[in-house]
């Protein structure tokens, strides 16, 4: 399926095709605020970062859930060091 995500690296919006799947996709269910991520997903030589909301999906390349061991919290800690 065609996803519209932010792309940090570039500074835009772009469209990829990723496929979200219990394998491949981490879901967080304890978010309150709009900021807090709600969904991790490796992609294609990247990871999808998700915030609880209406925001666009940050994604980041080279990193995958493994490298940040499946934690929320590191992965809002990755997604604040490319914002």
């Amino acid at each position: 399926m065609k996803i519209t995500v932010y792309n940090p690296q570039k500074g835009r919006l772009e469209t990829i095709d990723a496929q979200v799947a219990e394998g491949n996709t981490t879901w967080f269910d304890n978010c309150a605020d709009n900021y807090d991520i709600h969904m991790i997903m490796d992609i294609e030589g990247g990871i999808l970062i998700g915030e609880y909301g209406y925001s666009y999906p940050f994604c980041i390349y080279d990193k995958s859930r493994e490298d940040i061991d499946y934690s929320q919290h590191k992965a809002l800690e990755l997604k604040r060091m490319y914002e």
